[in-house]
């Protein structure tokens, strides 16, 4: 009797894989990205003529961020998910813990073809981007310069918009109870810190609206239901450019960070997602990003090539970097659960 129950279980257990694995390659390599005309833009340069060269369907999906997210898809087994665009503490916790595959750098042409910051073991760079204040001039002629205006609303009445999370919120809210750059993290990483960050946010809690998505605070602009708000710079250029608006975007005091492609461990197209990141850091195929949307280049060579009238609106142009803020990914790796938990309790009060 035992023997038979052994052979049971040995079967299930073997139809079972054998049907994850069946899944698995049943469906399409799939390709995450942040939505909005930032991924209309990848889909043009990166997702249609890598498919064309990969000669099988490629399927892109979005998603606005969550460690936790892609945690629970490796931990399942066959995440549905092959590559995913992470920001930077997404990337270094989930080197710490093994939920993606290691990156190939001879695929790529070696480390030292990227920017130091945009290189990782199980990362590759893929852009460069700003989180800032961004305003519309057709109904504020004189706008914001700092973050000590953004908080300032005798100045400036109207609500405002911020990402909802302690990432940014924090940061920007010490900028503007006047700590300098270069002690940001050195006071966020007190106790005393935190607290002075959380009471800067309790002054201006009655005046935020809170966003997720890159896309909303586009929209809250664009309807006036804020009078500025936290913003990526790419997408205040894209909408210029797309829809004639005016919104400017304020570079000193914005954060910038390094956004990296990463393979999730366990995917069943590890040599194809490997194909995609390699195709989408290839020189000539970045260099068209620019065009679309302002986000710099991690390549070296591709950097070099942007045109003029692109380069203006990058965050990695010397002008815009000056007084710009580097975001501490591994401060971030290290606090993230505890202050997004604080930040949560904070929010419900």
């Amino acid at each position: 009797m035992k023997n038979k129950t052994n052979f049971r279980s040995s079967l299930i257990t073997a139809t079972l894989v054998l049907a994850s694995a069946v899944s698995a390659h049943t469906r399409d390599l799939t390709i995450v990205s942040w939505g909005g005309t930032f991924q209309d833009a990848q889909r043009s340069i990166f997702f249609k003529p890598f498919q064309a060269s990969y000669g099988k369907p490629v399927l892109d999906e979005s998603w606005e961020g969550g460690y936790g997210l892609l945690q629970s898809k490796v931990s399942a087994g066959n995440p549905n998910w092959d590559v995913v665009q992470v920001e930077a503490e997404e990337l270094a916790l989930g080197c710490m813990d093994g939920i993606y595959e290691p990156i190939d750098w001879k695929r790529l042409g070696g480390k030292d073809q990227f920017l130091p910051a945009a290189v990782s073991d199980c990362g590759v760079g893929a852009i460069i981007w700003s989180t800032g204040i961004a305003y519309d001039r057709d109904r504020l002629a004189q706008g914001p310069t700092s973050w000590a205006d953004f908080w300032d609303v005798d100045k400036f009445p109207g609500k405002r918009g911020l990402r909802k999370g302690a990432k940014y919120a924090l940061e920007f809210a010490l900028l503007a109870d006047g700590v300098p750059a270069g002690d940001l993290y050195n006071v966020l990483g007190q106790e005393e810190g935190v607290e002075r960050a959380f009471r800067k946010l309790d002054a201006l809690k009655p005046h935020i609206v809170w966003w997720e998505s890159g896309a909303q605070p586009l929209q809250y602009l664009a309807t006036g239901e804020v009078v500025m708000t936290a913003a990526f710079n790419g997408r205040i250029s894209g909408i210029n450019r797309d829809e004639g608006k005016h919104f400017e975007f304020v570079f000193p005091e914005s954060i910038y960070a390094i956004d990296s492609w990463a393979i999730l461990k366990g995917t069943p197209f590890t040599e194809a997602a490997m194909d995609f990141i390699a195709f989408a850091s290839e020189t000539e195929n970045l260099i068209k990003l620019p065009a679309y949307t302002a986000y710099g280049l991690p390549r070296i060579s591709a950097a070099k090539l942007v045109a003029e009238e692109h380069a203006k609106d990058l965050p990695t142009t010397p002008a815009n970097l000056e007084k710009a803020i580097p975001l501490d990914a591994d401060f971030w790796s290290d606090n993230a659960e505890q202050l997004s938990e604080r930040f949560t309790a904070w929010l419900a009060q």
